[in-house]
Order: C-alpha cells, then sequence, then structure tokens
C-alpha cells in the first residue's frame, strides 16, 4: 500500500504506526526508507542553533510529490498542512511544490536530535533527514555561600556550571595582583590569611557567552593597635588621647589609668568609639589628669594594648628622662642674656 493510502484511508494512529515503520533506523544514522536505495535518501547537514533562537527545516518537494510530512524521531511534526504536533512554537512556513519548511521557535535542549522529511512520490518514497545541535550559553548552577572564617582557617570555593559546549570554569580574587587563583570548579584556600579576604570571582565560559558570580569571604582576626602618642595639655585646655585598632569584626574599647578602668561621661572625661578608631576627651585638664592612660582593644579573637602619657606644658624631657621647668629654663636663658649685655 502507498503512503498515498496511509494518508487518506487511516487514522492517524495507523499512519503513525506506518512511518515509523518506514523511518526506523539504528539512532545517529542516515534515515532510508525500507526497500530504497541509499540513493533515494539524503543526509543535510548538521544545524547548529543557539538556545532560545528559531531554527526552520527545509525539504525539497516537487511535481511528483503527493504527500510529504516532517517528522522528529518518532513523533509527526506535519503531515502535509495538517499539525500533528501539540508545541505551540512548531509552525508551518511553506509547503509548495517547490519546498516544504516548517520552524521550531525559542529552541531548547529537548529539540536536539534528528528530525526526517518524508516525501511520498509517484513512484516510491524518499527521505531527508537533519540532526539539530542546540548550544546553550553557560550558566552557574552551583557556587558556594559568602563565608565567615578566622584567620588560619582551610577554605573551599565550589562553583559548578552547565552549558554547551561545555563551559570553563576559573576563580580569581577581585582586586587583587596576587596569584591567588583557580582553572577548576574548586578553589582550595589552606591557612586563610586576612590580606586573602575579599569578593571571589568565578567566571564560566564557553563558545556562546560568559555567566560570573561572586563569593564575599570575611576573615576574622584579633585587635592590633597602633602605638599610642604622648601629648602635652594646658591646665584647663582641652586633651585628646587617640586609638586606633585594626580587628574583624570591629574591637570593643577600654581604657585605664593606670590599673582603674575608666567609664564614659565620669570625671569630665568623655570615650567615643566610630569604626576601628576610639577617643578619649578631657574638656577641662587638671592637675589630676596628667598621668599614665591605657587602651585596650579586643574582639572574640583576642585583644591588644597601648599607653599614653599626658603631661603639663612644664614637664620638659630632658636627655635623661627627668624634667626641667620651664620657669627654671627661662632664668638661664635670662642670665645667658645678661652676661652678653655686660660685654657689650
Amino acid at each position: 500500500m502507498s503512503v498515498r493510502g496511509y494518508f487518506v484511508a487511516l487514522s492517524k494512529r495507523t499512519l503513525l504506526l506506518s512511518l515509523k515503520m518506514l523511518l526506523i533506523v539504528p539512532a545517529g544514522l542516515p534515515v532510508r526508507s525500507q526497500g530504497d536505495s541509499q540513493s533515494d535518501n539524503k543526509v543535510m547537514d548538521n544545524i547548529t542553533v543557539r538556545q532560545g533562537e528559531t531554527v526552520f527545516l527545509r525539504c525539497a518537494q516537487g511535481d511528483v510529490v503527493t504527500h510529504t510530512a516532517w517528522l522528529n524521531r518518532s513523533s509527526i511534526l506535519y503531515a502535509g498542512e495538517d499539525k500533528w504536533s501539540v508545541d505551540p512554537r512548531v509552525s508551518l512556513v511553506t509547503l509548495n511544490q517547490e519546498e516544504f519548511t516548517i520552524k521550531i521557535e525559542n529552541v531548547d535542549m529537548t529539540d536536539e536530535g534528528q528530525y526526517v522529511c518524508a516525501v511520498q512520490t509517484s513512484s516510491r518514497p524518499r527521505t531527508t533527514s537533519v540532526h539539530i545541535l542546540v548550544q546553550v550559553p553557560p550558566k552557574i548552577i552551583n557556587l558556594s555561600k559568602d563565608i565567615v572564617v578566622n584567620e588560619g582557617s582551610n577554605v573551599t570555593l565550589m562553583c559548578q556550571a552547565s552549558g554547551k559546549p561545555e563551559p570553563s570554569v576559573s576563580w580569581k580574587l577581585i582586586y587583587s595582583s596576587g596569584d591567588l587563583a583557580s582553572e577548576d570548579e574548586y578553589l582550595e584556600i589552606p591557612s586563610i590569611s586576612r590580606q586573602r579576604a575579599g569578593t571571589y570571582e568565578c567566571t564560566a565560559v564557553n563558545d556562546i557567552d560568559t555567566d560570573v558570580q561572586t563569593v564575599d569571604i570575611t576573615v576574622n582576626y584579633a585587635p592590633a593597635v597602633s602605638e599610642g602618642r604622648d601629648i602635652g595639655v594646658t591646665l584647663g585646655q582641652r586633651g585628646e588621647l587617640e586609638c586606633e585598632a585594626d580587628a574583624v569584626p570591629e574591637a570593643d574599647f577600654e581604657w585605664f589609668k593606670d590599673d582603674r578602668r575608666i567609664l564614659n561621661g565620669l570625671d569630665g572625661m568623655e570615650i567615643m568609639n566610630s569604626g576601628s578608631l576610639s577617643k578619649l576627651t578631657f574638656f577641662n585638664v587638671s592637675d589630676g589628669d596628667y598621668g599614665n592612660y591605657t587602651c585596650v582593644a579586643l574582639n572574640k579573637l583576642g585583644s591588644s594594648n597601648t599607653s599614653f602619657l599626658m603631661y603639663g606644658p612644664r614637664a620638659v624631657q630632658d636627655g635623661s628622662g627627668g624634667a626641667m621647668g620651664v620657669h627654671s629654663h627661662t632664668c638661664l636663658l635670662f642670665l645667658v642674656f645678661l652676661l652678653f649685655l655686660l660685654r657689650i
């Protein structure tokens, strides 16, 4: 029975079964109808299309063609003008004596595979097959979360991506000129230091496009305070001691005079903390305010301290560490000046 008999006399179920029998071949091989020579069947070049684009499938016809159909593997897409596919993305473009063309919009990976145009002529059937290859841009599908670790910990970052062709994955630390990078899904950072905290960038690349995502690493470490600077302040004036600490998380500050902790707002003193800086302010310096002070910076990982000396303007240090009063120094200058006048 001819293909015409299947299209006209039998139901769609019977037609589907007959077309299956006509086109059963091992996967990936050219499709040939049974009983025909190889020259009656054609294998077109592969069609490569990017995910989301539209692909056109064209099949040459001829005056002797009586019936024709486009199939995807075992499913009929179109039998002549009759649409059998329920997929709204598939539609008829052209059907005449020269060509039979359909299109598939918004192509996805599920559309990849072999497509066959089956043609019935007045004498015998022939087939034309084409294989659609779908390229997919890279997409990072599994990425490490932002993390907080203590200095010295071992850290592993993971970045997995999908795509076709299979994307290559790489890591790098942004804003760093160092060699901390990886050409792999995994980035190993043994015994991480505070200098390696920051934003890490994962890049997935294939022939189609690039996908980039980032991970932030916060490294906790104990405080380190800057060396304290001694200051001289006149009685009744305003004085200020500054203590700066580098720490993550930010340090808390405590101030001491000798061994006594200073409470904020008492004895005419105020403690102001802002980020990494703490200030101890004296609004009206008295004799009792002169002396040694200690700033302690601490967080959950440890502490550090530095010392300050606040002294009056008359306490000028001599070479041995003792003090010479400003009054005595002035008298000495006066005597030298007097001797100079007598010589004149």
